[in-house]
């Protein structure tokens, strides 16, 4: 067994607004296994300004981890506790090959099978949200018109950038649209001040927003105890959980917090192994929880896609449908409606 990995730019089709600037393109690598002719693809979804391991030593330990793949998906795991991406990707690759390694065919190293269940053999999909990018209010609307037409029922739109504009897009939505018609999240990236936040969470449950997600940056754990304690809004951790690599460290975090919802994002968690950590804490609190993909090339989708659905979801999940990108790999997940479906070969 041999492993390589590779850098790959993806390149959205239009930028892309988020309240921590506008992206034209995102790097993510690629780490291959190779055993007797056949390949095995994980990806290493880092995302520059966000994920706890962009580092300028970032290829460096891509590079250790190729060299010593022999020590397995477990010990690599255990010693890349703070490269959360990589671990994900290792993960994916070794998934790859463990659970394709003894069939005939292995047909498409982009597209492998991963895990067993009716998703995966194209009988069944996953709802999803519509994801809205910032922008102006007309290009907001536009990206909203386009949703509603292809059936969406649960649209998620980031906010934070201009409230004003953003909390009118929202008003009007309501208007058209009950609670019951249409759940509508949000997502804040930590733009909002503590005092901002606590006039925003009553103005989004004035209008019976569903959630909205991590509404003050990161790191101000007595700010979000209150604001979760008393938010009229149901309030969800996504950044909160970046850089927490420990598991009693994750305990101690939601036990302290309390949040209604926590989103995982495995690129930036640590994979499966690092999310189902999570959900054990959440399970113990009684905290729900989403996935949600973090600009993954198809490669990672497919291979968060597949890992979701062999957790029955319940709610939409947050994933993506890989059409940002202009150069994105091939792929069988598709959109039908408000469901992520896997076609069949």
């Amino acid at each position: 067994m041999k492993a390589r990995y590779e850098p790959y730019v993806l390149k959205f089709k239009r930028p892309g607004g988020t309240s921590r600037g506008v992206l034209t393109e995102k790097l993510t690598y690629l780490i291959t296994i190779e055993e007797n002719g056949r390949k095995y693809i994980g990806e290493c979804g880092l995302f520059k300004g966000l994920s706890a391991d962009d580092r300028e030593d970032y290829e460096q330990k891509l590079q250790w981890a190729c060299d010593h793949i022999d020590l397995g998906v477990q010990e690599l795991w255990n010693q890349l506790r703070e490269w959360p991406s990589i671990q994900f990707g290792i993960e994916q690759a070794f998934q790859a090959y463990n659970f394709n390694r003894y069939k005939d065919e292995y047909l498409d190293p982009y597209n492998p099978d991963l895990f067993e269940s009716a998703f995966k053999n194209g009988e069944q999909g996953m709802q999803i949200n519509g994801l809205i990018w910032m922008g102006d209010v007309d290009f907001m609307r536009e990206q909203i018109q386009e949703k509603l037409a292809q059936g969406f029922k649960c649209i998620k739109i980031k906010i934070g950038v201009n409230w004003e504009s953003e909390h009118e897009v929202l008003k009007q939505l309501r208007e058209e649209f009950s609670a019951e018609q249409l759940e509508l999240r949000v997502d804040a990236n930590g733009g909002f001040s503590f005092e901002e936040a606590k006039i925003v969470l009553q103005q989004l449950a004035d209008l019976k927003i569903h959630s909205i997600e991590q509404p003050i940056k990161a790191g101000q754990i007595d700010q979000m105890v209150e604001l979760c304690a008393t938010t009229p809004t149901p309030i969800a951790l996504d950044e909160e959980l970046i850089g927490i690599y420990n598991r009693e460290d994750k305990i101690a975090l939601i036990e302290k917090i309390k949040p209604q919802f926590v989103i995982l994002k495995p690129s930036l968690v640590g994979g499966i192994r690092g999310s189902l950590e999570w959900i054990d804490a959440c399970d113990y609190n009684e905290v729900d929880f989403w996935i949600t993909s973090a600009l993954e090339s198809n490669v990672g989708l497919n291979a968060i896609a597949q890992w979701t659905a062999i957790l029955y979801p319940e709610m939409p999940q947050g994933l993506g449908t890989g059409g940002l990108f202009t150069n994105n790999f091939p792929t069988r997940l598709e959109v039908k409606g408000e469901f992520l479906y896997r076609n069949k070969i």
